[in-house]
């Protein structure tokens, strides 16, 4: 019995220490010398989200995307990546100071040669297709890095298609 009746006690302690003040008593609480006899109740911290700076390679990133991806042995841009370069269009159109390199890039298959060139063809298939929306050419610069610069290491279908893509690189 006697346990029973600590148990329930502490119980009751423990819910009270628990609970919350009633709005009522923190309202009622400050009349202070404003004379209004409301009182401000703090706000939260927003958290401030620090944005990229407008024209920078993280605001490109974030905005539209740096990279397209291109189909075996291929240089036309897919159509389901054309959004992507279209973005791109209307992003280098908001940021008009920003001039643009436009990196090739093959997967490992193929000689150095020929994945330069088709890097190549690559890099000038995104340009042409943003001269084509609107961008003034003298604007984009191109490169092709062929196979030498994989974004995924690996002998498998998974990283030939990530490693066939055209990067953009803010200048």
């Amino acid at each position: 019995m006697r346990f029973s009746l600590v148990t329930t006690f502490a119980a009751a302690l423990l819910l009270a220490a628990c609970s919350t003040p009633s709005e009522e008593a923190s309202t009622t609480s400050g009349s202070g010398s404003s004379g209004t006899g409301t009182t401000q109740q703090p706000q939260p911290a927003q958290p401030t989200i620090a944005r990229p700076a407008p024209g920078s390679q993280e605001d490109l990133t974030v905005e539209v995307g740096d990279r397209v991806f291109f189909d075996y042995d291929m240089y036309n841009i897919r159509a389901d990546q054309r959004g992507t370069v279209e973005a791109l269009a209307a992003w280098l159109d908001t940021n008009p100071s920003v001039t643009l390199s436009i990196e090739g890039h093959a997967d490992e298959r193929g000689t150095r040669e020929y994945n330069l060139a088709l890097g190549e063809r690559r890099a000038n298939s995104v340009r042409d297709y943003l001269v084509a929306l609107g961008i003034n050419p003298a604007r984009l610069s191109t490169v092709s890095f062929g196979e030498e610069r994989p974004a995924v290491l690996g002998s498998n279908d998974s990283a030939w298609a990530q490693n066939r893509r055209g990067v953009f690189v803010v200048n």
